[in-house]
């Protein structure tokens, strides 16, 4: 999965993030590429992809950059295959379940103002002509 290495450009058009936020998030410490060509480019894997997915939908739902690096740094744990006892798991779990809760909540109170803007559009249109009248 990881053997493929893309240039930031590649990333940027893939993750629909511009090359100055990617590189943000890099001095942000929330993403690091995976190597470095000979030429000195960035050059990022899958798993660097996915972790800038992850922050790209945090963003909209209001997460501080400090909480998306805890989210990543408590999923980069879980995933690390590394043994640890059922207390800490449990600990990271239930970072996980915070997150989800949190974005959940966000969610609706999105759909919430989507819906009073979307009856506010149509509120407008009901004062609008069906057609434009014809000028002369």
């Amino acid at each position: 999965m990881d053997g493929k290495h893309m240039q930031i450009g590649e990333v940027a058009a893939r993750t629909e993030l511009s090359l100055r936020t990617i590189r943000h998030y890099e001095e942000t410490g929330l993403v690091t590429p995976s190597a470095r060509s000979r030429g000195g480019f960035r050059l990022y894997t899958e798993t660097d992809v996915a972790r800038l997915l992850v922050i790209r939908r945090m963003k909209p739902l209001g997460f501080a950059l400090d909480q998306m690096r805890e989210l990543l740094d408590t999923t980069d744990r879980l995933d690390s295959g590394d043994e640890f006892g059922p207390d800490e798991y449990e600990v990271l779990l239930g970072r996980v379940r915070a997150y989800e809760r949190a974005a959940a909540e966000q969610v609706e109170r999105l759909r919430v103002r989507l819906a009073r803007a979307e009856d506010f559009v149509a509120t407008l249109r009901a004062r609008l002509p069906e057609r434009e009248p014809t000028r002369p």
